[in-house]
């Protein structure tokens, strides 16, 4: 009798709000999941340093959202109502002029054992019905162009790029620092003295 096995239970992925004590093993999600991709970019994917991510707990019109399976975190999402804070370099303008009234998704994050198995969708409907319930015309992200999987995964659902902006940069013609090789004047050769005249 041949054994056939069984087909895996889903498991089931809960949302909830953050709260301080889990800001450390959150930190620790978020360096997991975005180690390799923050490798080859110019640009961190995630909070520039864990001071920052801390300090964004305290902002106000700011979500962050834990989705786990079990105790384990599975997913992280972050989102503002606003284009704000003092490194933001976001236009409102741009948004106002065409009529957007944009969610600002900050972060989008599933843990690698669990990418392909439905969690990035759940915090995208999380996202989309927040959004919904808030006025909100429209999910707006930043996502690095290198980010080949990512950037496959947002337009399948719909996402298109808004703006042209990428990350330029120019070779400077560079000198190097010490200078080459010089020929100087040889020196004449001395004449041999002679025992004679070494010893006057």
């Amino acid at each position: 009798m041949s054994e056939t096995a069984e087909p895996k239970r889903p498991v089931e992925v809960r949302v909830r709000r953050i709260h301080r004590r889990d800001l450390n093993r959150t930190w620790e999600f978020l360096k997991l999941v975005f180690r390799d991709v923050n490798r080859e970019t110019v640009e961190y994917q995630r909070p520039h340093s864990k001071r920052r991510f801390v300090e964004i707990y305290d902002e106000d019109d700011i979500e962050q959202l834990l989705f786990e399976v079990g105790d384990q975190i599975v997913g992280y999402a972050e989102c503002a109502y606003e284009a704000g804070g003092e490194d933001s370099w976001i236009n409102p303008r741009y948004f106002e002029k065409r009529g957007m009234r944009p969610l600002f998704v900050e972060e989008l994050a599933a843990h690698p054992d669990y990418q392909g198995k439905g969690v990035g969708s759940f915090m995208l409907e999380q996202l989309q019905h927040l959004a919904h319930l808030r006025g909100c015309t429209h999910l707006v992200l930043e996502v690095a162009e290198n980010n080949e999987a990512a950037m496959r995964w947002y337009r399948k659902r719909g996402f298109y790029k808004l703006d042209a902006a990428v990350f330029l940069a120019q070779k400077v013609p560079a000198e190097p620092e010490l200078l080459p090789p010089r020929k100087i004047r040889q020196q004449r050769p001395r004449a041999k003295r002679t025992p004679s005249q070494a010893a006057r």
